[in-house]
């Protein structure tokens, strides 16, 4: 079978989607022809491309194409915007001549979906839409928009790619109830979670990476990720406040577009301290060094955005402090397995409560972090990218069933 799957952003790109498409290319090409259609590299990238109209790399068995998009700082919302644009203007055109069998489109520039359902309906192919965060909700809902005219066609051409796509693949339950309520059919809504790789998980805190972060301090609430516009970090910010002259640590290794305003809101707090991202060979010692990892999700923005790096937190075998609501996918599956705890998203005096409660009982938190493992095996990724790729191919109508054991056979 052969697959075309558009997303702007493929390795070296370092976004989330970047690494998820990636993984679920490897998973794909195992088995099937994959042709990636993607941007050049733009998103806080290890190496930067000379311009092109068209570079065409094979990667085992696999291909990308990259288009001639810009690669302007995403941090500046014109030019990010640009980068969209520049980078649809030439994928459009190339992907209506690359052969494909069925189109898999996820959500970054954020109306992918829209492009992936016009390139599937005009070269009449099936397609899969893989939601990695919901738009427009998750734009104006975060204010990086706000509601207007173009908005509302923006959500009718969102609604029309929903109900052109043969599947829609979402990563955790409160995204398919948004999609559900919106009106479409739920046999055509698939959760299939990001999960995470089961390795061994680092457990000493001795090595230098480690030691930076943790600061000698006895317990540390750790933020692994991007700063963006999805978190409670009011929230975040007056908690901290109200436990800056306690033992407890807020570390947040990472970048995002609100990095250097939480930084300036954080001036003066000697407990709270920004790091920049580290090599993907390191991020073990990152995450190992967090006696408590948090999760964040602004209340509203559940089932809009879906933090994949939870799952790699539970396989570093740490517990969670999933800050959202009730509703939140992370929630659910904290409260069912137990690896964690959940926080009001707008009650910052429940946060400090609930982080120093754990700061004090360590016992508890190492039952939470057995349970993180767990639930860690649960998710594991292996599992959630072989159901990825068995939708793919029941799409397509190509996927082979497997052959009943004897003792069934005789059975029928």
């Amino acid at each position: 079978m052969r697959i075309l799957l558009l997303n702007e952003y493929f390795p070296p790109d370092t976004a989330a989607t970047a690494l998820m498409a990636a993984t679920v290319v490897d998973e794909l090409a195992r088995h099937h022809q994959v042709t990636v259609l993607c941007g050049r590299p733009s998103y806080d990238p290890f190496e930067r491309h000379p311009y092109y109209l068209l570079r065409r790399e094979r990667h085992g068995s696999f291909v990308i194409e990259r288009v001639g998009s810009s690669t302007f700082p995403r941090f500046r919302m014109r030019q990010r915007i640009w980068n969209y644009l520049s980078y649809i203007s030439f994928a459009i055109p190339r992907a209506l001549f690359i052969k494909t069998d069925v189109v898999v489109a996820m959500t970054d520039p954020p109306f992918q979906g829209i492009v992936g359902a016009f390139v599937a309906w005009f070269k009449r192919k099936p397609f899969v839409y893989n939601i990695r965060d919901l738009y427009p909700e998750m734009a104006v809902i975060g204010n990086i928009v706000q509601s207007s005219w173009w908005v509302r066609v923006w959500e009718r051409l969102h609604l029309w790619a929903l109900r052109r796509a043969t599947c829609v693949i979402v990563l955790g339950d409160d995204t398919r109830e948004r999609i559900v309520a919106k009106g479409l059919n739920p046999a055509r809504i698939a959760v299939v979670r990001d999960g995470a790789r089961i390795v061994q998980p680092v457990t000493s805190q001795d090595h230098p990476v480690t030691r930076k972060i943790r600061r000698d301090l006895p317990f540390v609430l750790l933020h692994a990720g991007n700063l963006g516009f999805y978190g409670a970090w009011d929230t975040i910010i007056k908690a901290a406040k109200l436990l800056d002259s306690e033992n407890v640590g807020f570390v947040f290794v990472g970048e995002g577009a609100l990095r250097s305003q939480l930084e300036s809101a954080c001036q003066g707090y000697s407990k709270v301290q920004f790091l920049p991202f580290r090599p993907p060979e390191e991020v073990p010692y990152v995450l190992a060094a967090g006696d408590l990892h948090l999760v964040t999700i602004k209340r509203g923005l559940e089932g809009v955005v879906v933090p994949s790096k939870f799952y790699s937190i539970l396989a570093a075998g740490r517990p969670v402090l999933v800050l959202a609501s009730e509703e939140a996918d992370a929630a659910r599956v904290v409260r069912r397995l137990g690896c964690g705890v959940v926080a009001d998203p707008d009650d910052p005096v429940a946060l400090a409560v609930a982080v120093r409660a754990l700061a004090r009982d360590p016992e508890r938190v190492a039952k939470m972090g057995e349970r993180a493992l767990d639930a860690a095996r649960e998710f594991a990724r292996d599992k959630e990218l072989q159901l990825f790729r068995e939708i793919v191919e029941d799409v397509a109508g190509t996927r082979v069933k497997p052959v009943p054991a004897l003792s069934e056979r005789q059975a029928l």
